[in-house]
């Protein structure tokens, strides 16, 4: 009989995309490997996209982090990759280490992930040393994602900020315009393209063709997501139409 695993996800309030596009990964990896999954939510308040509402709702991840260990989920995604990265640099190991704590307190310890520190980690482990980024944030925080990212030892050629303060319509941004906006970044020279480094802003079904279109690995941060929690469930991390770094060869 197939092994089941239950995946936890702190949402900001105001996220539409999480639950889909990462069930999505996981679905489509259903498809040829025999694990099954099951997504369990809860919630975190945030309408607007700047640094006042980020830092409160970061400080709910706790509560969110005790419910969802609760359920006894096996692994814990926590979806907001600027609210981490607004609270200074490396703050996703301050973030990932305080929630699975929060877990084991409850007596039901489980791994926790963040977009932003997934990100950083898939990046890690395409051997990308140089990257172009899209991201739907404002100019200051856009530059503040920039600025962690280089912290982490991968330098930024160029990136665009769409600007888009409101948080619900981040989540109707259309991916297919990410075919258009990717030829405005310059990426000369690059290892990687994240096509969206934020787990509000769908790119999913664009994937794969921005890979073929740009002939080097595309991320988003939905895609780190999925990768690292299969890793760290112990799972083969690999799902069709997904882009490279789910693959299944790393």
């Amino acid at each position: 009989m197939a092994s089941t695993f239950r995946i936890g996800q702190i949402v900001p309030s105001s996220n539409t995309t999480m639950e889909t596009e990462i069930p999505a990964i996981f679905r489509t990896r259903e498809i040829f490997l025999p694990e099954r999954f099951t997504f369990h939510s809860s919630r975190m308040r945030m309408k607007k996209v700047v640094k006042e509402e980020l830092e409160a709702m970061d400080r709910d991840s706790d509560r969110c982090a005790i419910e969802l260990s609760d359920a006894r989920v096996d692994v814990l995604g926590y979806a907001c990759l600027v609210a981490i990265m607004s609270m200074g640099k490396g703050y996703h190991r301050t973030s990932e280490a305080r929630l699975h704590m929060r877990t084991a307190e409850n007596g039901a310890p489980a791994p926790v992930v963040t977009s932003a520190g997934a990100l950083v980690d898939g990046l890690k482990v395409l051997g990308a040393k140089k990257i172009s980024v899209i991201c739907p944030y404002m100019k200051p925080l856009t530059q503040l994602v920039v600025d962690y990212i280089e912290h982490e030892g991968i330098a930024v050629k160029d990136f665009v900020a769409l600007e888009i303060p409101d948080n619900l319509e981040v989540g109707r941004h259309d991916p297919n315009n990410l075919l258009d906006i990717y030829k405005t970044v310059d990426t000369t020279g690059i290892d990687a393209f994240v096509a969206s480094a934020c787990v509000q802003m769908p790119s999913l079904p664009v994937i794969d063709e921005l890979q073929k279109a740009l002939g080097l690995p595309v991320v988003s941060a939905s895609v780190c997501t999925s990768y690292q929690m299969m890793s760290r469930l112990g799972l083969l991390a690999a799902s069709p139409g997904a882009g490279e770094l789910l693959s299944g060869r790393y």
